[in-house]
């Protein structure tokens, strides 16, 4: 059976030395999702353990909101995030 995933994000930036991605959404997002990031060379799948938005903790985002959420690989700009 086949996966399905929904584009839910974008990475618009990373963060290296604390393993932090900046997504902005183009749909909604809560802790406790799982997440897919891929791009060119990225391949990562996640559960979502943590949120912020400007630096608070938060449990979900809708869209257009800016978030930062804890990964587990390094990701790049421009990889898209989808929800699985």
């Amino acid at each position: 059976m086949r996966e399905v995933v929904k584009i839910i994000g974008i990475v618009s930036h990373y963060f290296t030395r604390i393993g932090v991605a900046a997504l902005t959404l183009n749909g909604a997002l809560s802790v406790g999702d799982t997440v897919k990031i891929s791009g060119h060379g990225t391949e990562s799948r996640q559960t979502v353990n943590s949120m912020q938005i400007n630096r608070q903790p938060v449990s979900s985002a809708k869209k257009g909101d800016e978030v930062a959420i804890k990964v587990d690989l390094p990701v790049k700009e421009g990889d898209e995030v989808a929800k699985v």
